[in-house]
């Protein structure tokens, strides 16, 4: 299974209305950091396994594309970390974890 970057605003705001019945997660990658680099390797190998197929995944990179960043967290009301992993429905976030609690093991118990 593979998942989609998010790049702009209308590409967000668009997700959010598409898929108001179906889960969504997120993933906040920083191209910079050493963490957010091992913790994308982590949901690669979620998505690569047996991943959750009722849901819908997604990847913002949070310096290329800051204003879908911060849009997110507003919109999730959800406090911005990077590496970030946010699990919503409904437009309500049900699920976050950041930084190195970002494993396969993690997303397995909470997504499957």
């Amino acid at each position: 299974m593979t998942y989609q970057e998010i790049t702009t605003l209308e590409e967000w705001n668009t997700l959010l209305q598409e898929f108001d019945n179906k889960g969504i997660v997120v993933f906040k990658h920083s191209t910079t950091c050493p963490v957010s680099a091992s913790a994308l390797e982590e949901y690669e190998q979620y998505l690569e396994g047996t991943p959750n197929t009722d849901v819908a995944y997604y990847f913002v990179k949070v310096i290329e594309s800051r204003p879908v960043s911060n849009q997110i967290a507003e919109d999730l009301q959800v406090k911005h970390a990077s590496p970030q992993i946010l699990y919503f429905d409904k437009k309500h976030c049900v699920w976050n974890t950041s930084h190195w609690s970002i494993t396969v093991k993690h997303m397995t118990a909470v997504l499957n």
